[in-house]
């Protein structure tokens, strides 16, 4: 089915166009270019490209308003304790209900202009350890509640041999490399389901899994994810156990490339964002969530120096916005140089452009991109009065996400500000 939008403006990295129509086609744009007569009048709207969400826990939802209070018998609370009272969620887990939540969580990622997900998968076997019949059985939950909210999800089934609670292990790397080949092989009939591959933390996996796993994903090309420099705790350990900083170690193990995305980064020290440089690495942060558990701040301008690919992902929902992970970065930059626009690449005199690309994955709207988009609100109280050339800027620094009135993924209309039938 082809289908002509025909929004007031066009949003893009760096400003707007008016006159111009989209043209959908099988899930893509076919074409973005001068508007005909012809197509689907969006009056007082425009279009953006939706934004990925490069990291959730969707079951951490729950959590929500819930973890926000000091228990008495622990009145120094830090993200240790968090964890704790994450793992007794986690534990009660089942099928339909991992399946509630997550499709609770990727509803509101929809409303807030998220078009797809990276959903970091860890909890797998019953609370006891064992499989389920079928062991992928969590992990397909997760992507059906993603199917039936209609979000574009990227399943990150995660290695976990140590720490943590029972049912997130496998018995070894063979076995949970297997669960992966199963559960490739269950997506290939779902057009917006991709399956990557993520080891959770180098505390979680041993040096023989890191080296297993990543040849894996590398001779495979999948998309490999890992939690690292979060908290000094985890680096002190390592350093005690490796003798090496956590980045270092995924150098030593083949297990970072093109393909890898390190989660967080929070404690990345010079020498380890080196490593993500030499490797062709990215990282993936978590504004929100970061701030929420106390993790510290990103290195927002030594990633930029070295010119990393940068992500966001909200990782706990604490909050599900994206205007506000990407404002976070900028504002932290500039809380810890005491200076103002600071994230700026190249010959570019806003930090806009920079975060909307790490937010939305691409510049723009572009013929054969998926056809993902966001429909703005330009009558929205917070976008009032606001000329063409600056909404970019008015999104990220004095928006959010309630400025999102309709999003599209593959071309379908999967959610529209006002319609609760969801």
């Amino acid at each position: 089915m082809r289908q002509a939008l025909l929004p007031d403006l066009v949003v893009d990295a760096h400003g707007t166009s008016s006159g111009v129509g989209i043209t959908v086609e099988h899930g893509r744009l076919a074409a973005v270019g001068l508007a005909t007569d012809g197509g689907e009048r969006l009056p007082g709207r425009a279009l953006a490209p939706g934004f990925v969400n490069d990291h959730s826990h969707a079951f951490q939802r729950r959590l929500r308003g819930a973890v926000e209070r000091i228990e008495p018998s622990q009145p120094k609370d830090d993200f240790w304790i968090w964890r704790e009272r994450m793992y007794a969620l986690a534990g009660g887990l089942a099928p339909d209900s991992i399946r509630e939540v997550s499709r609770l969580c990727y509803r509101e990622m929809l409303s807030a202009g998220y078009t797809s997900v990276t959903e970091f998968h860890y909890v797998h076997h019953r609370p006891e350890g064992t499989p389920y019949e079928d062991p992928n059985a969590l992990a397909k939950a997760v992507a059906l509640a993603a199917e039936d909210t209609g979000i574009r999800l990227l399943l990150l089934p995660v290695a976990y041999a140590r720490d943590g609670l029972p049912r997130f292990r496998d018995q070894s790397v063979r076995a949970f490399l297997q669960r992966v080949d199963d559960l490739r092989e269950w997506s290939e009939v779902r057009p917006l389901v991709e399956i990557g591959v993520g080891a959770h933390s180098v505390r979680a996996v041993p040096r023989g899994w890191l080296e297993e796993i990543g040849r894996y994903a590398h001779r495979e090309d999948l998309r490999l994810h890992i939690h690292a420099g979060e908290q000094p705790r985890e680096i002190e350990e390592c350093l005690a156990e490796h003798g090496m900083r956590p980045i270092e170690l995924l150098a030593r193990t083949g297990f970072l490339g093109t393909g890898t995305t390190i989660v967080h980064a929070t404690h990345a020290g010079e020498r380890e964002l080196d490593l993500l440089s030499e490797h062709d690495a990215s990282v993936c942060a978590c504004p929100t969530t970061e701030g929420n558990l106390g993790d510290g701040f990103l290195p927002a301008q030594e990633i930029l120096e070295r010119n990393l690919r940068l992500s966001v992902g909200s990782d706990s929902h604490v909050r599900i916005d994206p205007f506000e992970e990407l404002r976070e970065i900028e504002t932290n930059a500039r809380r810890l140089s005491g200076r103002r626009n600071v994230l700026i690449s190249g010959n570019e005199t806003s930090p806009t452009p920079y975060l909307l690309r790490a937010g939305w994955g691409r510049a723009g709207l572009q013929a054969g991109d998926p056809a993902d988009l966001i429909e703005i609100d330009l009558s929205h109280p917070a976008l009032a009065g606001v000329e063409a050339s600056n909404l970019p800027s008015a999104l990220l620094f004095g928006a959010g996400s309630g400025v999102v009135a309709g999003t599209w993924v593959d071309g379908r209309k999967v959610y529209e500000r006002g319609d609760t039938s969801g």
